[in-house]
């Protein structure tokens, strides 16, 4: 099979795809997921929503010229969304980017290359291996992925390894994770190997689980490079009713964000999908808002805090959103003249029960 989609590649490579939608390809790897989710869940696979990947993309706002890296990148979704996004920035001209993508999975690797080729995009690299054992890329301006959440097998037998553990003890600690979950160490390769920001999507649970992860946590924060935490809502992933959160690191932080970070709690910013009815769907306007929040970079109430890193200290490191910032309960509207109106009726009805209890007893005690 994998002869077959090499000589797909080599073929597809002949013609100029760049009008289709890659929107299709998403769709027929959604239904992949299903069918195989019982397994493909076991490995902490998260087939990412087209609208987490805008979302991380527009507010990377991805610069032309620039050379990007997803180390998770599946079928290379979000490598055509930064394309996408700076081919618009440019009123259409074609983009400046050089693209990078490492897949562990050799068809899905294969898979991403045509579905680069479809799009139209010549300037790619897509590697085969572990990325977090055998890193084949090297560093770039911006780094995205959605990778397998709390994968396990990886600690410091693996990742301490000569050839890669550098990485794992790059923010002054050390960074080996513990063997049920590696999100922290996805986190601390693409901090590694970009120059500028990083945008990845997690389990929530990275953001307050304790022991080593904590550790790293704790030195993250410490070193400024942690820039916003996003809660998305839940039921947005096709084989996990995880709500998810999105982790934006800066290595260079503008001045008036320095010394904190920003919470955009985004748990309600959702629709029902349009055709799975278990699904929710972030649409344009819950893009534009969450988009806008980071732009902004102040507190709104019931969305977005800046927090100073000092509370953060006093919380014990601990990243929950919901610590932070909750949305706001709608305040019910009173209406005092009907409520007025209502308590009258209610009054009446019971004075009016008063009375013929009170003239049936009258004639019980006549009749005795």
């Amino acid at each position: 099979s994998m002869h077959i989609l090499e000589g797909l590649v080599q073929l597809f490579n002949q013609y100029d795809f760049s009008e289709v939608d890659y929107d299709a390809l998403g769709d027929a790897y959604q239904w992949v997921l299903a069918y195989f989710a019982p397994t493909k869940a076991k490995g902490g696979e998260v087939y990412t929503p087209r609208e987490v990947i805008k979302l991380i993309i527009r507010i990377l706002d991805i610069e032309d010229g620039s050379r990007v890296l997803d180390p998770a990148c599946g079928s290379a979704a979000m490598l055509i969304e930064a394309y996408n996004h700076v081919k618009d920035k440019l009123n259409g001209r074609k983009p400046s980017l050089e693209l990078f993508g490492q897949e562990r999975d050799e068809i899905m690797a294969v898979i991403a290359k045509m579905n680069l080729i479809l799009h139209g995009i010549e300037s790619y690299q897509i590697f085969v291996g572990d990325s977090l054992i055998n890193p084949r890329f090297s560093q770039v301006d911006y780094v995205v992925a959605n990778p397998p959440w709390n994968l396990d097998n990886y600690d410091e037998s693996n990742l301490g390894q000569p050839s890669v553990r550098r990485i794992y003890t790059s923010l002054g600690v050390n960074g080996f994770t513990p063997r049920n979950t590696a999100d922290w160490a996805w986190i601390q390769l693409m901090t590694y190997f970009a120059r500028r920001k990083v945008g990845i999507v997690l389990d929530n649970g990275a953001l307050f689980r304790g022991g080593k992860e904590k550790n790293i946590r704790r030195a993250a924060i410490e070193r400024d490079l942690i820039d916003t935490v996003i809660l998305l809502p839940e039921k947005l992933f096709y084989n996990t009713g995880a709500p998810g959160i999105i982790l934006i690191i800066d290595r260079n932080k503008p001045k008036e964000r320095r010394g904190n970070i920003l919470f955009i709690n985004a748990s309600q910013e959702f629709e029902g999908h349009p055709e799975v009815r278990r699904l929710n769907i972030i649409a344009e306007k819950n893009l534009k808002r969450i988009v806008d929040a980071y732009r902004q970079f102040k507190d709104i109430e019931g969305f977005a805090r800046v927090v100073p890193i000092e509370e953060i200290r006093e919380n014990d490191y601990n990243l929950n959103v919901t610590l932070y910032v909750y949305p706001k309960e709608e305040e019910e509207k009173i209406d005092l003249a009907v409520e007025l109106e209502e308590f009258r009726r209610i009054e009446a009805e019971e004075r009016e029960a008063v009375q013929r209890a009170m003239k049936y007893i009258e004639e019980v005690i006549e009749a005795s």
